[in-house]
C-alpha cells in the first residue's frame, strides 16, 4: 500500500510543470486555478489536469470556499519521501562528519 503511493508521489515529481505548482502553492497557499495558471505558460485544461494529478497523489488538497476551489500544497508525503529515502543517509553523513571533528580535535590536543 505504501509503495503505491510513493510511486504515484514520484510520478507526480517527475514533471517540470507539476513541481512549478508545487513551488508555487509553497509560495503562497489557497490559490484559485486562476491563480495558478498566471504562473505557468500553459493552458487553464492542462494547469487542471496536473492539479487532478497531484490530488491523486495526495500532494494537492483543496478547500472550497463558496465557488472558489482553494489549492492547498500537502508536505506530508514529502516528509514521507525524506523520512524513507533521505534522512536514513542523511545519519550517516552527519555521523561520519562528527567522527571527523572527533578525530581532529584529539590530533590537536595530542600535539599539546
Amino acid at each position: 500500500m505504501i509503495a503505491r503511493v510513493l510511486d504515484e508521489v514520484f510520478k507526480s515529481l517527475a514533471d517540470a510543470s507539476r513541481r512549478k505548482l508545487l513551488d508555487e502553492l509553497h509560495k503562497r497557499g489557497g490559490q484559485t486555478l486562476g491563480e495558478l495558471c498566471q504562473h505557468l505558460d500553459m493552458t487553464r485544461q492542462a494547469v487542471t489536469k496536473h492539479l487532478a494529478i497531484l490530488e491523486a497523489a495526495n500532494l494537492v488538497a483543496t478547500l472550497w470556499r463558496g465557488r472558489e476551489k482553494l489549492h492547498y500544497l500537502n508536505p506530508v508525503p514529502l516528509h514521507e519521501i525524506y523520512e524513507r529515502w533521505i534522512a536514513k543517509y542523511e545519519r550517516h553523513r552527519l555521523q561520519a562528519l562528527s567522527d571527523l571533528k572527533k578525530g581532529l580535535e584529539q590530533n590537536n590536543n595530542a600535539k599539546k
